[in-house]
């Protein structure tokens, strides 16, 4: 049996492997017959020897192998020619889970056979929407958290569609709602306070830099958000949301309308409000839509695997 599972969501297919492994070592307590393979590690000699030998226990076997479209086409042929002589896709007293946490090219000769009529295949598309809502609210609920409607749309704008990070912030709202006020709910307020924030803060200084067209200085600044472990998905989305914030200051500020009305009317922070002001003289309302769109776009190409994360912003900070 041949489970395939892909896509730019790792943080969901992570967890769908771990529940197979988990059910798996319910059943067969050995866990001898549990093997992992890195495919941009090991041979595929490893692998043939650790398909063909027999299993301890009499039990089912359990493999994984990762990174199989990391592999030279001609060698992920070499793989797949070797799954299907085996006839591994019927073979029951083996189950391969062959898992890759990007998007693999569709077109390959690998791809095709995974997910051919009848494959047992998975794929983890990017959340958004009211999909991304409604994860955001499950995993609040299953860690013993309550949010309330605005505060998951706040959160969803502020996270995209990078899982792990939103994990993590979860984690954190809920301890601390549960820390200081037993079972209170997660608002929007809660948002902005721990996690828009802090990482406006940050942002604020890579566009600063980006406005004053210092573009050294700005993937210098880059470079440091990557060295603090900041999620490239994630860094993309803050920009979004801060040249989204610029365009609708700036917007606002061509119509006439006066500086002491604009966090009323934007409902920003006003400390966010007084930086997209400031920003906003550097750039054009023109020049502003463009970015904006750009950076939608290179979210695209990151979502339907095109180009990393990581380029993609160092190629935006190039651009503006």
């Amino acid at each position: 049996m041949i489970i395939f599972l892909y896509g730019p969501d790792s943080f969901r297919s992570r967890q769908k492997l771990k529940r197979i492994i988990e059910k798996y070592k319910a059943k067969h307590k050995s866990g001898l017959n549990f093997l992992k393979f890195d495919l941009s590690e090991t041979g595929l000699d490893d692998l043939r020897e650790a398909i063909k030998s027999r299993p301890m226990f009499a039990e089912k076997k359990l493999i994984v192998i990762e990174n199989l479209f990391c592999l030279s086409p001609e060698n992920q042929r070499e793989v797949i020619e070797y799954f299907k002589g085996e006839k591994l896709e019927k073979e029951q007293e083996v189950v391969l889970v062959v898992y890759e946490k990007n998007a693999p090219d569709k077109r390959s000769q690998a791809f095709k056979f995974l997910t051919a009529k009848g494959a047992l295949s998975q794929e983890f598309g990017s959340l958004e929407g009211t999909q991304l809502e409604n994860w955001i609210k499950r995993e609040v609920e299953a860690r013993g958290g309550n949010i309330n409607r605005q505060a998951i749309q706040e959160l969803a704008v502020c996270l995209g569609g990078d899982l792990w990070q939103a994990s993590n912030e979860i984690d954190k709202l809920v301890a601390f709602k549960n820390g200081g006020e037993m079972g209170g709910e997660i608002k929007k307020e809660d948002v902005t306070l721990l996690i828009k924030a802090k990482i406006s803060a940050n942002i604020f200084q890579t566009i600063d830099a980006l406005a004053q067209r210092n573009k050294k200085n700005a993937l210098r600044l880059l470079y440091q958000h990557f060295k603090e472990g900041e999620n490239a998905i994630y860094l993309l989305t803050m920009f979004a949301y801060q040249f989204r914030n610029l365009l609708i200051v700036k917007d606002l500020v061509e119509k006439g309308v006066p500086y002491p009305e604009l966090a009323q009317r934007t409902k920003l922070h006003p400390f966010v409000v007084k930086k997209s002001f400031q920003q906003t003289k550097n750039f054009s309302l023109e020049g502003l839509k463009k970015i904006y769109l750009r950076i939608k776009d290179l979210d695209l190409a990151i979502k339907t695997g095109r180009i990393e994360p990581k380029a993609v912003l160092e190629m935006l900070v190039m651009e503006v």
